[in-house]
């Protein structure tokens, strides 16, 4: 087995958003949400280019975001998409806040390989000022 330890079972992230807004060029085909600066990367398996985690074992992973609205009158969805499929979302629609967030968080069986990141569903994100986040960590290796 795999020490909790040892420093290969080491495995967290935490990304945020320091520029820009989304949906950008990047990202107006798959709606992946890009972040551009890394906190946290223990492991090196969250790539920053991709802003895909890929899990580097079978385990239980423990995954929050947290997304900010750009305008009013706008709604925002946010998906935690593994594989490409949805698991989680949040949702931020109030018609008179301008800067509304959405967050959640989730435990998640994975295997080796898989993959995890965040998509946006509808509307627009606030980039500046680090606004929003995504994070995880490796809670337990099976």
């Amino acid at each position: 087995g795999i020490s909790v330890r040892s420093g290969s079972a080491k495995v967290a992230f935490s990304a945020t958003r320091s520029t820009n807004h989304e949906p950008s060029e990047m990202s107006n085909r798959t709606m992946t949400i890009y972040f551009d600066q890394v906190l946290v990367n223990i492991g090196n398996h969250f790539d920053l280019a991709s802003s895909i985690f890929v899990a580097p074992r079978k385990g239980i992973y423990s995954f929050s975001f947290h997304v900010v609205k750009v305008y009013n009158r706008q709604t925002i969805q946010v998906s935690l998409m593994q594989n490409g499929y949805p698991v989680i979302s949040a949702f931020a629609g109030d018609q008179d806040v301008t800067r509304e967030a959405a967050s959640n968080g989730v435990l998640l069986h994975m295997e080796r390989e898989d993959k995890v990141h965040l998509k946006l569903e509808r509307g627009n994100l606030m980039g500046g000022w680090k606004y929003s986040t995504f994070s995880g960590f490796l809670v337990f290796p099976l």
